[in-house]
């Protein structure tokens, strides 16, 4: 189901992150940023320098046809793009033309700025969008059962851990181009929101404040 169309993708902007719909000015910063140390993108597919520009063309035709908002996650401190986040798999409700879920995915970030706050604030500053502005039930997020790494970062987040539905979508670990993966599936909804606001906010005031 597509987004409505009044549901053009804002700018939303952090203290240590501003979240910029994903446009081909962002190429050049994407591509260095792929390029730093891969290894923590085992079963994540982040593209090469070399195929940021296609990346870019396809996360654009999917925001043509309505399925999916893309960013660039910006760092203020240096005003450089280091990496990528989207909202997608828009959900409406039976009755009438308005968001009741979606889905916060396609998200990766340059080694340098793992670790570092931003990932937190690019959190907060989504799912505060999905909740207070546009009053989803709920926001769903996704990934490889056996990624540990991106499953202990969803978990602090707050979302509430659903259970793993088995060979649910494209593998894109090394070696496995064709296979399907178990997905890791987690969630929060619109009554945990206010909980897990709090709990963002207090974890960014700690990094920040190390």
């Amino acid at each position: 189901m597509p987004f409505p169309l009044t549901h053009t993708a804002p700018v939303l902007e952090g203290r240590l992150v501003r979240l910029e719909p994903l446009h081909h000015r962002h190429a050049a910063d994407l591509a260095a940023a792929a390029e730093e140390d891969r290894t923590s993108y085992r079963f994540t597919w982040v593209p090469t320098a070399a195929e940021v520009g296609d990346y870019i063309d396809a996360q654009l035709t999917r925001a043509a046809q309505g399925t999916l908002l893309p960013y660039a996650q910006v760092a203020t401190a240096s005003g450089r793009a280091v990496g990528a986040t989207a909202y997608w798999d828009p959900r409406l409700w039976p009755d009438r033309d308005a968001l009741c879920a979606v889905e916060v995915g396609f998200t990766w970030l340059a080694a340098s700025a793992q670790r570092t706050g931003l990932n937190t604030e690019a959190k907060l500053l989504l799912f505060a969008n999905a909740f207070e502005a546009w009053n989803v039930a709920r926001v769903d997020l996704k990934t490889d059962a056996r990624n540990t790494i991106s499953r202990n970062a969803i978990e602090r987040t707050g979302a509430r851990f659903e259970g793993v539905l088995r060979r649910w979508s494209r593998s894109w670990a090394p070696g496995e181009a064709g296979l399907l993966r178990d997905s890791a599936m987690y969630s929060i909804t619109d009554s945990e929101w206010p909980t897990c606001r709090v709990s963002l906010e207090a974890r960014l005031a700690r990094t920040m404040n190390r």
